[in-house]
């Protein structure tokens, strides 16, 4: 046991160390700065673009789906989630350990994998196990009740992204990581899979629309910019000149907007799918609920849950009784603990 209270001890004052380096050192490997940008970001575009144009800026609930991003991503892991979770992986390692032999943390069939191999394959794993889990938080009505803190949001824009319910963290995490660690996914890994997520999210809840041309240029963008600046393990051209840099990067974005674009939609989750995802009264057809996808739309479309019968910013969201549900945060993480859904 104390081998286990010291892991819990050390993960505690770990993260606590750590997460004061990340806010007094900001970095390019550094979450809460890339959250801040990243957030800013969408932000500027609802000022510039905005779908809803009646929407306020500051809309309902804004402060409070603020709160609730930093809550999330970082003060939950300082109160207890990652001195918690440290001891449940040594558990999780231990047993596995002395029932099969196996040491998780030697495995690595990835290990002679290029860079961009290791981070498509963990993208795509791991977004198809929380299609999976985004499907039992409504199916199960006792995972429901948690997750009805993020469909509470009434006025949706980018930072309802991380208006959830711990719960939800303590079940995604515990269903992605016996895959991600069997794969031989590493921290810096999981890092760049996390970030490029978390802006898929902030899009996909953003009050913004645009075209899959738009958005797939903006892919194909990256995707040159990481085979001119030969990023993650992407050797393709060799001391290439800034021309050659500039020229690989717009071909890239033109090609993939022409290539994929007219299917963007299709593949990757956006604010016109997710919008009905959060529609009050779910489809007669689909009482559980629509458009499960956090990042890629294909899912759905594969599995029959796919359902975006029209693009309508105005749609009513929420849920039945909506209305009465708590609008402060304690209120709100306390709810799903005091419903008897028996």
């Amino acid at each position: 046991m104390q081998e286990y209270w010291d892991v819990f001890v050390n993960g505690y004052l770990g993260y606590a160390r750590y997460l004061w380096y990340e806010i007094t050192h900001p970095s390019l490997t550094n979450y809460f700065y890339w959250l801040i940008l990243v957030s800013l970001f969408f932000f500027s575009l609802e000022v510039v673009i905005p779908w809803r144009k009646g929407q306020k800026l500051f809309r309902k609930d804004f402060w409070l789906d603020a709160f609730y991003m930093f809550f999330n991503f970082f003060l939950f892991s300082l109160i207890v989630y990652n001195a918690a979770s440290d001891v449940i992986v040594k558990l999780l390692n231990d047993g596995i350990h002395s029932l099969l032999g196996i040491d998780l943390s030697m495995i690595n069939p990835m290990y002679q994998w290029p860079l961009w191999a290791v981070l498509l394959v963990g993208f795509f794993v791991r977004d198809f196990v929380q299609w999976w889990v985004h499907r039992l938080l409504h199916r199960s009505p006792r995972l429901w009740e948690f997750h009805k803190v993020h469909h509470s949001v009434e006025q949706m824009g980018f930072a309802a992204h991380l208006r959830f319910h711990w719960m939800e963290t303590v079940v995604y995490r515990f269903c992605e990581y016996l895959p991600l660690a069997l794969l031989g996914i590493g921290l810096y890994d999981f890092f760049v899979i996390h970030i490029f997520t978390l802006a898929i999210g902030h899009f996909n809840h953003s009050n913004i629309t645009v075209s899959g041309r738009l958005t797939s240029g903006i892919l194909g963008l990256l995707i040159g910019i990481v085979i001119a600046t030969s990023s993650f393990d992407v050797h393709i051209l060799t001391a290439p000149s800034i021309w050659t840099q500039v020229i690989v990067v717009l071909g890239c974005a033109l090609l993939t907007s022409i290539i994929l674009g007219p299917f963007m939609k299709k593949v990757f989750n956006n604010p016109e799918m997710h919008l009905w995802h959060h529609v009050h009264d779910f489809p007669q057809e689909h009482p559980y609920g629509i458009n499960f996808g956090l990042s890629l739309a294909i899912w759905d479309y594969l599995f029959g849950t796919a359902y975006v019968p029209k693009e309508d910013p105005s749609i009513k969201l929420g849920f039945p009784g909506v209305e009465k549900f708590p609008d402060s945060f304690v209120n709100q993480v306390t709810y799903g603990f005091k419903r008897d859904v028996s």
